[in-house]
């Protein structure tokens, strides 16, 4: 029998894009649950799961998934090159008109981006921030001075920096170079889309607690790493001139 209602599912072309470092257990979950939610959103999707050398089955589970349909793609770093070259990577690989990621962690809710989507006809990038961040007191308190020292140094807005529930018009990537492979590079893309005329807007979001692997972005390592970006990046961004509103066409 005919179906002769029309079709209500959203227009936008859309790349959902997953960093992973050692997430074997939070990978099929997660593409299962964007695998419910991507086709209300869009009639056109891909999901890429970025594997950043990671030492367990993360890199087997993200081939067996892409052999397994064709609208999942796969993405390896040999070895383990950081957050930023694995958010590199993903964006290089995206091939839709917008972009959005999360961590691999599973701790957003993917379904929360329909809260996104309806501002990206006005802004830019549409950033989620953790309305109740699952994290520890430490931790919290690391990303409240972190938040505050790369917004000064940088010179830009952003109730949340960090937080991996992003949403962007791909063709920002075409206009500004980022240069961060560790954690400094949310900071850096907003910054650079904050000097080049990008319009940004945050909206809040559901944190959820990790339920299996472990976090690395509280690693002394990783911390000292991206303060020597910082240092390293500051005279670079800061000597780009500042742009007014960018015009782009409705998504």
């Amino acid at each position: 029998m005919k179906n002769d209602q029309p079709d209500t599912t959203p227009s936008h072309a859309i790349s959902v894009f997953f960093p992973c470092f050692n997430e074997e257990a939070n990978v099929p979950r997660l593409v299962a649950e964007s695998l419910k939610v991507l086709p209300a959103i869009s009639r056109d999707f891909e999901i890429i799961l970025v594997n950043d050398g990671s030492a367990d089955s993360t890199g087997r589970i993200a081939d067996d998934l892409a052999r397994d349909d064709p609208r999942i793609k796969a993405v390896h770093h040999q070895r383990n090159l950081g957050y930023g070259a694995a958010l590199a990577s993903g964006f290089q690989a995206a091939t839709k008109e917008l972009v959005f990621y999360t961590d691999g962690d599973g701790q957003f809710d993917i379904a929360e981006i329909a809260l996104l989507l309806p501002l990206i006809g006005e802004y830019d990038i549409v950033s989620g921030y953790r309305a109740n961040r699952q994290d520890s007191a430490i931790r919290r308190m690391n990303a409240y001075f972190w938040n505050l020292l790369v917004q000064k140094a940088l010179k830009f807005t952003c109730r949340d920096v960090d937080s991996a529930f992003k949403l962007y018009r791909r063709e920002i990537f075409d206009h500004i170079s980022v240069k961060s492979t560790g954690a400094l590079v949310d900071a850096e893309i907003l910054a650079r889309a904050t000097r080049a005329g990008y319009r940004i807007t945050e909206v809040g979001v559901h944190h959820r607690p990790r339920i299996a692997g472990q976090q690395t972005g509280g690693k002394l390592s990783v911390i000292f790493r991206a303060f020597r970006e910082l240092c390293r990046l500051r005279k670079d961004i800061l000597a780009t001139p500042r742009r007014q509103g960018t015009d782009h066409k409705d998504a």
